[in-house]
């Protein structure tokens, strides 16, 4: 019984830091693995908010399409998510991936990501 306060720091210590950082450790794999499939073509969104079509890259940028003949580079840690064309259907594929309530127009109560 003298050991008890001991063990329950030891247990809290292990709730508070090392659990943390496993899950950080592997969302910063998932995001690595992402920015490395990243193909021509792929519709994303950064970290600010831009939505874009990934047009080329190299070992540490990214090249974005954001309108017609508007190209900007980006770090590849700036690229958030993958992102469904708007209004192109799923592919059983894509539909087997994606997460209820991601990337679906009216998931936050009615938003939509055009304009109205």
């Amino acid at each position: 019984m003298e050991f008890f306060p001991l063990i329950l720091l030891a247990l809290a210590f292990v709730l508070l830091i090392v659990m943390p950082a496993r899950q950080r450790k592997r969302v910063a794999a998932q995001q690595q693995q992402m920015q490395e499939a990243l193909t021509p073509g792929t519709p994303i969104m950064t970290t600010s908010g831009i939505h874009g079509t990934v047009v080329g890259k190299t070992d540490t940028t990214v090249d974005v399409e954001i309108a017609p003949g508007v190209v900007v580079t980006f770090v590849r840690q700036a690229i958030l998510e993958v992102r469904t064309p708007a209004g192109g259907a799923l592919t059983a594929d894509d539909a087997a991936d994606a997460t209820p309530g991601e990337n679906s127009p009216g998931a936050d109560g009615g938003s939509t990501d055009t304009p109205r």
